[in-house]
């Protein structure tokens, strides 16, 4: 990416575009739109403390088999992200993101706590002219009880 005023605006769009794409993820699974993560993931590995899934479907069904939703419809959490680092490359055309996340869970009989902190690492690619995920890391640094959130596999 070359240098002066242009560039700049090149690379505050990219990484406002980086924000939006990370901000979505949250909300949509929070949502329990399990099929517009997938959506938004299909370009990419999604690497879950260790387990990696990809494409739509593979996303997808991990999600349906593995997060469990409540009677609303929704996994009752609260995803917060911060920290939010990006890092576009001298090319403009891929990109890296870290940032901390704190999952919060309330339901009838489990008081509003945290549930799992941790950090998604990310990789970005810019195809034809829109920002992607071409991977996505999650690791986790303090657990709690996730015996409301995560089910089968997920939860061994």
């Amino acid at each position: 990416m070359s240098k002066g005023p242009e560039a700049l605006v090149t690379r505050l769009a990219a990484e406002s575009s980086i924000r939006k794409l990370i901000a979505s993820y949250v909300h949509y699974l929070d949502e329990g739109n399990f099929a517009a993560v997938a959506e938004l993931l299909q370009h990419a590995e999604f690497d879950i403390v260790g387990k990696v899934v990809s494409s739509k479907e593979g996303i997808r069904a991990f999600l349906d088999a593995g997060i469990r939703r409540h009677s609303d419809g929704t996994p009752r959490t609260w995803h917060t992200v911060t920290n939010i680092l990006v890092d576009v490359d001298h090319s403009g055309h891929t990109a890296r993101a870290s940032s901390y996340y704190t999952v919060h869970q309330q339901l009838d009989g489990f008081p509003l706590q945290p549930i799992v902190t941790g950090k998604y690492l990310d990789r970005f690619e810019l195809h034809e002219g829109e920002w992607r995920f071409v991977h996505r890391s999650l690791t986790a640094h303090s657990i709690g009880d996730i015996s409301n959130h995560v089910m089968g596999e997920n939860a061994a």
